[in-house]
């Protein structure tokens, strides 16, 4: 991606949008290849980056189908259900802890 060109953070050319902003339009970059990047610095680590892609081809979004949406709340719904204790957790299971936090974190015995 050396051949990129490279913007600094709010300053790139009309006609580009990151992914994000194409969603907001209710578009998609549908394909097309990354065209531009934005860099934004920061101190003690390397710059946060943002790829840009060109808006005049980007294709609206595909609509939801009562199958996607079937299936993106069970597959929602399977990330809530802890695999230790089997509960719903009623918020999603964080991948770092792999199960909900009453299991994670059982209750510790007071010190005295």
């Amino acid at each position: 991606m050396g051949a990129l060109p490279v913007y600094c953070w709010r300053l790139a050319p009309d006609g580009y949008a990151t992914f994000r902003q194409l969603r907001a339009l209710g578009l998609r970059p549908g394909g097309q290849p990354v065209v531009a990047q934005l860099e934004r610095p920061r101190k003690r680590r390397g710059p946060l980056v943002a790829y840009l892609y060109r808006v005049d081809l980007a294709k609206p979004v595909r609509p939801m189908t009562p199958a996607r949406r079937a299936a993106l709340a069970k597959a929602n719904t399977a990330r809530r259900i802890c695999p230790t204790c089997r509960r719903d957790a009623g918020y999603r299971i964080p991948v770092s802890l792999g199960m909900c936090t009453p299991c994670a974190f059982p209750e510790q015995p007071e010190r005295t």
